[in-house]
């Protein structure tokens, strides 16, 4: 097994072997890995597609990748009352949280990397926070503050966080005055190809109905449910 990590500091509290790399530039060989295993790295990532295919090359024929990441929903309430606090205070809004891939734009993307029986699912988290800054606080000490080349360089004003609070809590306060943040995990999973691998079946082939299976009737794909025709229409 070999562990990688972005920083020094952290490859060196890892088992050995540790490397320190770079999801966009993996220091691995074609077909030399059998397992990769990504936790919540991949969203930081510049190139997520490349990044993909890098991984997809690393792999055995027949390795697995399994790996979550952020997804879209993360953070929104954050996003939304940033936007609308920095346009009334400052006249203008700049991307202040980071975008994340929706589930079916990653389970596209493992396609487009030419990954095998690609599979993709996501988890919904609440976390609470009792005020705005002890959520920036966690956020800047996860090492995931706005890192966007087009974010305006300008930190937000004082009076600018003061508006995007008292909008967090009207809009996002639980019952217990805590304030929601919401976080999507999405995981994915997908094959390096191998011929031994399962594949799909001809069009035509099936040498069972579904509807026999599920004991119902079956209609023709122009048919509404529950809609009958007259046996004289047919």
């Amino acid at each position: 097994m070999i562990y990688g990590e972005l920083s020094e500091r952290h490859a060196r509290a890892c088992p050995r072997p540790a490397v320190v790399c770079d999801e966009e530039r993996l220091p691995f060989g074609d077909a030399t890995l059998d397992l990769v295993v990504s936790g919540l790295g991949l969203h930081h990532v510049n190139d997520l597609p490349g990044a993909l295919i890098q991984i997809r090359r690393a792999l055995k024929p027949d390795g697995l990748l399994m790996a979550s990441l952020l997804g879209t929903r993360s953070l929104e309430e954050l996003r939304e009352v940033l936007i609308f606090a920095e346009a009334e205070e400052q006249g203008g809004a700049s991307p202040r949280v980071a975008p994340f891939p929706d589930i079916r734009e990653a389970g596209a993307l493992l396609q487009r990397a030419g990954f095998a029986l690609p599979v993709t699912d996501a988890e919904i988290l609440t976390v609470s926070y009792s005020s705005l800054s002890d959520l920036l606080q966690e956020i800047r000490g996860m090492g995931a503050a706005n890192v966007l080349n087009e974010r305006r360089r300008a930190p937000l004003l004082r009076r600018t966080l003061r508006r995007a609070e008292e909008i967090y809590r009207k809009r996002f306060s639980l019952p217990d005055g805590r304030l929601k943040a919401t976080f999507e995990i999405l995981y994915l999973s997908g094959w390096a190809p191998a011929p031994t691998q399962q594949k799909p079946l001809k069009p035509g082939s099936a040498q069972h109905r579904l509807s026999d299976a599920l004991n119902t009737e079956e209609q023709s794909a122009g048919d509404k449910a529950g809609f009958r025709r007259p046996k004289n229409e047919w």
